[in-house]
């Protein structure tokens, strides 16, 4: 083998490690979203190798500042806080099209995850999402036989602010506007922002 030959085979091998150290950095550094609630900040982080068209999804809505002045509006203690969809007055804010699920993705609703809200159909998921006060395990998906072993989609987890998260789980609620588990005091998304 000619020097030369070595050189630009070596040069070829080390631009290919380069290639890859680069692209492997950028699959695992994950999307964050700061949500300042009156309540207090709470950052997130998206999975977006696992959940890649979920959290396209979010970001739209995070990017279009459609959170912006939305509620926590169900909150059931020991299991979960649900907003993105009603603004303070219980009006429901038009959404993009629903998203086909990805419950099947391998993550699981542990305490401090993100999921997506859903109706009876897997694939309704618009713009409303819960955190995970619990370990809901009930919630993974299991199969594809039914809307319940659908289970609902993960997306990403609580990395700051899980007292935050606590503490609006804690509140009072009740009934408004014929709906339930509606916190007494309001709890707003003031806003929500992607971190660079």
């Amino acid at each position: 083998m000619t020097r030369r030959l070595f050189l630009a085979l070596k040069a070829i091998a080390l631009g290919s490690l380069l290639s890859f150290s680069i692209n492997a950095s950028a699959a695992t550094s994950n999307p964050q979203v700061l949500i300042e609630t009156n309540k207090g900040p709470i950052l997130v982080e998206l999975y977006a190798d696992k959940a890649p068209k979920t959290v396209e999804n979010f970001l739209t809505y995070v990017n279009e500042k459609f959170y912006d002045g939305t509620i926590f509006h169900r909150v059931i203690k020991n299991f979960m806080v649900q907003g993105g969809g009603f603004d303070k007055y219980l009006n429901r804010k038009p959404t993009h099209a629903e998203i086909k699920s990805e419950a099947d993705n391998g993550l699981r609703n542990r305490i401090g995850t993100l999921a997506m809200a859903r109706t009876d159909d897997p694939h309704s998921a618009s713009s409303q999402f819960f955190i995970n006060t619990n370990q809901n395990g009930f919630l993974d998906h299991r199969e594809k036989s039914s809307s319940r072993a659908w289970g609902y989609t993960v997306f990403g987890r609580v990395i700051k602010g899980m007292r935050v998260v606590n503490e609006i789980s804690h509140v009072r609620t009740g009934f408004k506007d014929g709906m339930g588990d509606v916190p007494a005091e309001t709890i707003e998304i003031i806003k929500a922002r992607q971190v660079k």
